[in-house]
């Protein structure tokens, strides 16, 4: 059987990381030697030009610069019409409208695949302009993936096409799930910590919930301690508030860090919490990271796929978002309740590492190309 040429879309490329970009090395790096895959992507800003990052042959074209988080790359339009013309799928990660506007441009008459990462919610003021081109881009598309039922469910844009939204559940990284495998054989489950440690991983922007997180801190006892990994326009801001709540000594700023920095964080928290407030967290791949190392999640019950990963009393609580008396409360929970936390812990792994694998992940979209291309295949 002749392997199936595959051309990835999406907007950036690794070293850009976010949690579109991590699943799109991960399914590129996966399938590379499963498909004849290419990665087209823009730069952030400047010129255009091929490489082999890993393995897998990227093209990146030139830009403008990124405007309401869209690349302007006019050579990135022809460029797609070029690649397509030898593929068997075109596979999109939305949203990214640059992306739609070429695929409807292109002229390409084979499969069109599209990964819906999320509703665009920040952006709405752009909408009037981007949603007609996306909804031509979505009836064009032969089949949408989405990685929990919750994303195409609860999102504004898909109900139409919910008959060919098919689950196709992301994945953490093999090399996150064995460091926690080792770490857990040789450690247990049980941190040997005097206090409470809070772990909160993500960009600090508006949606991911930082400053309801804080608040609710400032309601926990004076041993809870807060960890937040990332940085971005609200870090000052977050600093300052800290500040205000005299509860800049509970909570620590580590900025970006390396992955290995990040394993460490993993392995001494007791908790981790996705606090996000809206749509635009979909999945929260973090939450999977952290279950990979035994950790209990306290997310909230977003209409995404948020609340699918962590599972409300089975691996961690799941509260509203945008309420830090009930986030506090959840917090105290897991403070009073080590063993039952503990428990919850041993249940995260395990639900990672039945259902949302790398090799799941590849498995279903191999699956879900052939049938795409059916009896095309020879």
């Amino acid at each position: 059987m002749k392997k199936i040429k595959v051309l990835q879309v999406n907007k950036l490329y690794y070293p850009e990381v976010g949690g579109i970009e991590k699943t799109l090395q991960l399914i590129s790096e996966g399938l590379n030697k499963k498909t004849d895959l290419k990665v087209l992507v823009c730069q952030k800003k400047g010129k255009g030009r091929s490489e082999n990052v890993n393995g897998v042959q990227v093209c990146r074209t030139g830009s403008f610069g990124v405007v309401a988080s869209v690349p302007i790359s006019i050579s990135f339009i022809w460029e797609l019409r070029k690649m397509s013309r030898e593929m068997d799928i075109v596979h999109y990660h939305m949203p990214f409208p640059l992306g739609d506007l070429a695929c409807l441009l292109s002229g390409y008459k084979g499969k069109v695949a599209a990964y819906w990462h999320s509703d665009v919610v920040k952006q709405k003021k752009w909408m009037f302009l981007y949603r007609p081109i996306m909804e031509a881009f979505l009836k064009r598309a032969d089949v949408i993936f989405v990685g929990a039922k919750g994303i195409a469910e609860g999102s504004k844009y898909l109900k139409p096409y919910l008959d060919k939204c098919h689950v196709v559940p992301f994945a953490v990284s093999e090399d996150i799930l064995q460091d926690g495998s080792v770490y857990l054989k040789e450690n247990g489950y049980s941190r040997d910590n005097d206090s409470l440690q809070i772990l909160f991983v993500g960009r600090l922007v508006y949606y991911k919930g930082i400053s309801v997180l804080i608040d609710a801190v400032k309601k926990l006892s004076d041993s809870a301690h807060l960890t937040v990994v990332g940085d971005g326009v609200l870090e000052k801001e977050m600093k300052q508030k800290c500040q205000e709540l005299n509860i800049q000594d509970r909570v620590t700023f580590l900025g970006k860090i390396s992955d290995e920095q990040l394993k460490q964080c993993y392995r001494q928290a007791d908790v981790f919490v996705l606090p996000s407030t809206q749509r635009s967290e979909a999945f929260g791949l973090v939450q999977l990271e952290a279950m990979a190392y035994g950790l209990p999640v306290v997310n909230t019950n977003l209409k995404s796929g948020v609340p699918e990963v962590s599972i409300h009393k089975e691996t961690g609580l799941t509260v509203p978002p945008e309420d830090p008396v009930q986030l506090a409360e959840a917090l105290r929970w897991m403070e009073e309740h080590s063993g039952e936390r503990v428990e919850m812990g041993k249940r995260a792994r395990k639900r990672v590492e039945t259902y949302y694998s790398e090799q799941a992940l590849f498995s279903g979209l191999m699956k879900e190309y052939r049938e795409l291309l059916g009896d095309t295949l020879v």
